[in-house]
């Protein structure tokens, strides 16, 4: 029997504006798109510091990941984008502050800019 398809939306978030979902779930595996530090009442944080910035992401990444019924120790592979070589570590502490002890396979990409000016973007796949 073939596996449907989930898509996965966070309740009381602002649905996104672009052409994709926030997650999808296929065969076990959760694929969730870049989340931008966009508050889930749609305010934009792009003036905010990259202390502010990251947490907004990551509580959004660890909000698909609850409403797909899956949580921070299932993350298997994180990515993130962050703006400036120079941020990483400031984005590290708060990365080890709100993940804890999971320590999931991980990528930090640094590049020139990102859509709206934001300084942070984090995409993942994780277990359900």
């Amino acid at each position: 029997m073939k596996e449907a398809i989930k898509k996965i939306y966070v309740e009381g978030a602002v649905a996104p504006t672009g052409h994709y979902t926030p997650g999808v779930v296929y065969n076990g595996m959760l694929f969730i798109s870049g989340q931008l530090p966009v508050s889930a009442d749609g305010t934009h944080t792009y003036t905010e510091p990259l202390e502010i910035q990251a947490r907004v992401a990551l509580s959004n990444l660890l909000a698909v990941l609850k409403a797909a019924g899956s949580d921070a120790s299932k993350l298997l592979k994180v990515t993130v984008y962050v703006v400036g070589i120079e941020n990483w570590k400031t984005f590290n502490q708060i990365y080890i502050e709100m993940l804890g002890d999971n320590k999931p396979a991980r990528a930090v990409v640094p590049v020139p800019e990102l859509h709206h000016g934001y300084l942070v973007e984090i995409e993942a796949v994780a277990a359900v």
